[in-house]
């Protein structure tokens, strides 16, 4: 299973290396007054440094962490670098990912890979921005990564299906992505206009392309955590995924 994992990444990221143009960012590069832009950068260091934090401890405890965390910034890095557009929102909208590291491998440890992707993204992609990278950390990482894992469990707690359970984590987890964009975008650029009518401008913009994307992501987070159920029932148990009972069950 891991092969196939390391092939489907590969493969991906193959493609868009060769791609001619690219289209894609984040919120992109001086979109963002200063002032803003250090309020995120501010609101995201902690939440990375505490993923750094919590990397060292489980690393240190388990060898085979580290690999499983490169693993997951690799489905990160390739997922939030497949975009669409929105010229009216200043941005794009494209799948976040973050659902799924946040479910394997806890929520610090997914902000920690969101940001490794964005900065990589920023660098050497002209994806997002250096100056924009908080706020991006903050939108994909932390947003996509708490409301992932919050609906997950919540779910999980009504007894809903490992896979039902995965999808509605990636769909929320997306859809809170680009509200805390359009939060974001509405913050920094309205100047001395009204906040609330810029906000759902920008949010009603998502829109058309979010809806669709927010129940792609949350197949692509279904199938991910059931093929590991399926093939691997007992990284599920050690990552504290499901319990050792569960690992024969229905998913």
């Amino acid at each position: 299973m891991k092969r196939k994992l390391h092939i489907f990444v590969l493969a991906v990221l193959t493609a868009l290396l060769i791609t001619d143009r690219a289209y894609a960012m984040h919120i992109s590069e001086g979109i963002l007054p200063f002032n803003w832009a250090a309020f995120w950068f501010a609101v995201a260091l902690p939440f990375v440094a505490w993923g750094l934090k919590r990397m060292k401890a489980l690393s240190e405890a388990d060898l085979s962490f580290k690999p499983l965390i490169g693993l997951m910034a690799a489905i990160v890095f390739v997922i939030s670098l497949m975009p669409i557009p929105v010229p009216t929102a200043g941005t794009c909208s494209h799948p976040g990912g973050t659902a799924i590291p946040a479910i394997l491998v806890g929520p610090s440890i997914s902000v920690l890979v969101a940001g490794v992707a964005l900065l990589i993204q920023a660098l050497f992609f002209a994806h997002g921005g250096l100056s924009t990278w908080g706020a991006d950390v903050v939108s994909m990482g932390v947003m996509g990564a708490f409301v992932g894992l919050g609906v997950f469990r919540l779910l999980r707690k009504m007894n809903a299906g490992l896979g039902v359970s995965a999808f509605f984590a990636g769909l929320f987890s997306d859809w809170a992505i680009y509200f805390t964009t359009s939060v974001e975008l509405a913050s920094g650029i309205r100047g001395d206009e009204p906040f609330w009518p810029l906000f759902s401008k920008i949010l009603i913009a998502f829109v058309p392309t979010q809806l669709p994307l927010g129940v792609v992501e949350g197949a692509m987070t279904a199938g991910m955590v059931t093929l590991l159920y399926k093939r691997r029932a007992d990284l599920l148990v050690k990552l504290g995924v499901i319990k050792q009972e569960q690992a024969g069950g229905a998913v």
